[in-house]
């Protein structure tokens, strides 16, 4: 029996690392993410149809790129997965009677809406966290961000960047503005109750924040080594 659970496991970590690596240069066509959306809409108004196009690093605006780290991820290039930094502050901001904001980086949000659910569980974070260990020894940090630009939601059914770019500015992402990056990714803490068509005080509020902390980290200039695309 041990001798069967040890091979199981083994072909089990096998089986995830092929897969997790094999999309290193293999575009994901869908996401749980999108499949979860698609399976959830309502009999009675039928399936309601995801917005979606890949586009490629080389397509994509390096402000978009950068965008995403001011405003989700600023140790981004440094850490390997998991930003311990931000954890900590998480729960010390906690203990001091704030609320419990999340901490994950692109890779671990990349390794959640690839791969697994939306709900909160123990079962999905211990997944999630193997899944970026994965994804970081895998993948370098280019394409890692490539994936999450493709795959990140921006609004109830509209999902990367290259839809969101066509849909909500009538453009392609390459051509997307420091400030229409901004506004993007001012949604991303709930892009189903914020919109990017019709933005809050809030989401304008965040979208300031977010261009100032772009010019903090030093513009495009930032992603040169990661992202070979004009700004």
């Amino acid at each position: 029996m041990l001798r069967w659970l040890l091979a199981s496991l083994a072909a089990l970590v096998l089986l995830s690392a092929l897969i997790v690596g094999s999309l290193r240069w293999v575009d994901p066509p869908t996401t749980a993410f999108m499949l979860q959306h698609q399976w959830s809409s309502r009999p009675a108004i039928g399936t309601i149809p995801v917005n979606h196009e890949w586009v490629p690093r080389q397509q994509i605006s390096a402000h978009a790129a950068l965008a995403m780290i001011a405003a989700e991820d600023q140790r981004f290039l440094d850490h390997r997965g998991f930003d311990f930094r931000s954890i900590r502050a998480a729960i010390d901001e906690y203990r001091d009677g704030g609320r419990l904001r999340g901490a994950s980086t692109l890779s671990q949000q990349v390794a959640k809406n690839v791969f697994l659910w939306p709900e909160r569980s123990l079962t999905r974070k211990v997944t999630e966290a193997y899944l970026t260990v994965l994804i970081e020894a895998l993948w370098p940090k280019e394409r890692i961000l490539e994936v999450y630009l493709n795959v990140a939601q921006f609004g109830p059914n509209v999902y990367g960047v290259g839809a969101a770019s066509r849909i909500y500015f009538d453009k392609p992402a390459a051509e997307l503005t420091a400030g229409e990056a901004a506004l993007l990714a001012a949604v991303l803490p709930g892009p189903v109750r914020y919109r990017v068509a019709a933005p809050s005080d809030y989401v304008r509020a965040r979208q300031a924040w977010i261009e100032r902390q772009m010019g903090y980290l030093g513009g495009t200039g930032f992603l040169q080594e990661v992202w070979d695309t004009a700004p």
